[in-house]
């Protein structure tokens, strides 16, 4: 189905819970968060209505987000009832990585097809300090037993922090060499958390690009029209070094996706406080078809962070899922 502005809107992503196994300094406060009841929240069989009736809209596309997807419980029933929609061709997960080891054969045979885990370092005491808790062997081994059993392609999503891993993009650069990954440097982005280190911890993609053009033979990659990433090699690495870049270069005219929230949130734009419930039409098919339909044509045509500096958004990162 399109949008207002003619954008072919073909992918859902779902958050699954606000809560996470990690306390990263950009997404989630130190204390954590307040555990919200139960029947706040959509159970599994809610979040399947929604996608059997957006897929009846053209939905093709489904990533499960966080928080941390991972530490639900059953996953693998949910994505394996995801996968057998019909309209439904793609099933992904976006990760921190430290349970991803253990689960990712089953998930692969429940009908993922591929996974994005983040990533900001390679050094096991900063990820310690800016996850605040994590392994880093936790992901590194996860990242192995994804390629050894073809959960492919793994794109590595890393958020550019100056003064904290810009010492670190060329070490990032050379795991391409040897391994079929995706790294993908993001800009910090000043919503939720991430507003407290914004001014003075942002970087721009532009100058990241830069100093690997300078030190690598680097090959431009073809992208879809709706991909949010400006991709490049390094002429004879196995992997691939992307951008995504929503400070410095909006990709808003070309965006395809909508988000739903674990409360039952449609949310238009991860910059925009514009939502639609659907909790109250849940048993309504009809009802819950028209309100998606109402969102996708609600949806904003672009976000307004490069001229406000922040987030329209009321909600932090870790609700909505990135």
């Amino acid at each position: 189905m399109k949008d207002n502005y003619g954008r072919n809107i073909n992918y859902l992503r779902i958050s699954l819970t606000d809560r996470c196994n990690l306390r990263c300094i950009y997404c989630m406060p130190k204390e954590g968060i307040v555990k919200r009841p139960y029947g706040d929240l959509l159970r599994f069989e809610d979040i399947l209505k929604i996608i059997k009736a957006a897929a009846t809209l053209g939905i093709n596309k489904i990533r499960y987000t966080g928080g941390e997807p991972l530490i639900m419980k059953d996953i693998e029933y949910l994505i394996r009832k995801t996968a057998n929609i019909k309209g439904i061709t793609d099933v992904a997960i976006t990760t921190n990585g430290i349970l991803l080891c253990d689960m990712a054969e089953k998930l692969k045979k429940a009908g993922l097809k591929r996974v994005n885990i983040s990533l900001d370092t390679l050094k096991a005491d900063k990820y310690k300090f800016i996850t605040r808790c994590g392994d880093l062997d936790a992901v590194l081994r996860s990242i192995d037993k994804c390629l050894s059993i073809g959960l492919t392609p793994v794109k590595i999503n890393t958020v550019l922090l100056k003064g904290f891993n810009d010492t670190e993009i060329m070490d990032f650069v050379e795991v391409t060499k040897n391994l079929p990954v995706d790294i993908r440097f993001i800009e910090l982005m000043p919503i939720g958390e991430g507003k407290k280190l914004y001014e003075n911890d942002n970087l721009s993609s532009e100058v990241v690009l830069q100093e690997i053009q300078d030190n690598f033979d680097v090959i431009s990659q073809p992208t879809s029209k709706s991909s949010t990433v400006s991709l490049y090699k390094v002429r004879g690495y196995k992997g691939n070094i992307g951008f995504i870049s929503p400070m410095s270069c909006k990709f808003c005219k070309d965006c395809n996706r909508i988000r739903l929230t674990s409360t039952g949130d449609l949310k238009l734009c991860l910059h925009s406080d514009k939502v639609v419930n659907l909790k109250h039409c849940l048993n309504d098919e009809e009802l819950l078809l028209e309100e998606i339909k109402r969102g996708i044509l609600d949806k904003p045509e672009e976000h307004n962070m490069t001229s406000k500096h922040k987030s329209e958004s009321k909600k932090m990162m870790y609700q909505i899922g990135g």
